[in-house]
């Protein structure tokens, strides 16, 4: 996992990318809160995590292994063991 956090005074910039999938399912998290997981599809995950205001890695770039990691993260984050 890879995030690189950058704090500018009292606002934090985040850039995001293909291998920091825990931290981008967090995100997605916080953004959808109430999705149903069962209803969200790899292509959603994707358009999504290209619209994150602190994505910036080539698009290009993603397989489906990594939105699939991305999708499980995100799931261990609501269904805690």
């Amino acid at each position: 996992m890879m995030l690189l956090s950058v704090s500018t005074g009292d606002k934090q910039m985040s850039d995001l990318n293909w291998e920091a999938t825990y931290a981008i399912a967090r995100s997605l998290h916080q953004d959808h809160p109430d999705v149903d997981l069962e209803e969200v599809s790899l292509e959603m995950i994707y358009q999504w995590t290209l619209a994150l205001p602190g994505f910036s890695d080539d698009p290009d770039l993603v397989n489906d292994a990594i939105l699939l990691s991305i999708y499980q993260e995100w799931y261990e984050e609501i269904n805690p063991l």
